[in-house]
């Protein structure tokens, strides 16, 4: 029997070679399993959890997603902000559906790496005036650790240029 962490690691690959046909049995199997693990005590096994969301592709459970970013767990969070990142790549629907829980963990989360990982995420949604905003004065506050700030300022740099680009 193969963990879940070796399932999700296989679902990627199937992913990345096109394979819908067996990413979409894998994903069928792997379901209830996957929903029960967002539910465990363990936070490691809830931050696997989270982080295959994405591995398997699974955009239909952003709700659980949601869930992921509210977590006690510094480290489940972090897995949850991966797995936002990632699916929203190609579809920046995803971010735009939580961003007001990602402007909320941007500003306020106690845990700098959460907090750096959601101004990273929020990079793959549309080129939103109140992100932007955020994230400028993020850049600019002196009393905000290094790297947080020098994050915020790239990617409100890069939604900037997206706003400004004509649309297609």
């Amino acid at each position: 029997m193969i963990s879940l962490a070796e399932a999700a690691a296989q679902a990627d690959a199937f992913a990345e070679a096109g394979d819908e046909r067996a990413l979409s049995k894998l994903r069928s199997d792997w379901d209830e399993e996957l929903e029960s693990a967002t539910r465990s005590e363990d936070f490691r096994v809830r931050a696997v959890a989270f982080r295959a969301i994405a591995q398997f592709r699974f955009r239909q459970k952003i709700e659980l997603l949601r869930r992921g970013l509210d977590d006690p767990s510094p480290a489940v969070r972090g897995s949850t902000l991966l797995a936002l990142e990632s699916l929203s790549r190609d579809h920046p629907g995803v971010i735009n559906s939580v961003r007001p829980l990602l402007h909320e963990l941007v500003s306020h989360d106690g845990n700098e790496a959460v907090r750096r990982l959601g101004v990273i995420a929020l990079k793959n949604g549309s080129a939103d005036r109140a992100t932007i905003q955020l994230l400028t004065s993020l850049g600019a506050d002196d009393e905000q650790p290094k790297e947080l700030r020098d994050a915020a300022t790239k990617i409100a740099q890069q939604l900037k240029r997206r706003a400004a680009a004509p649309q297609k």
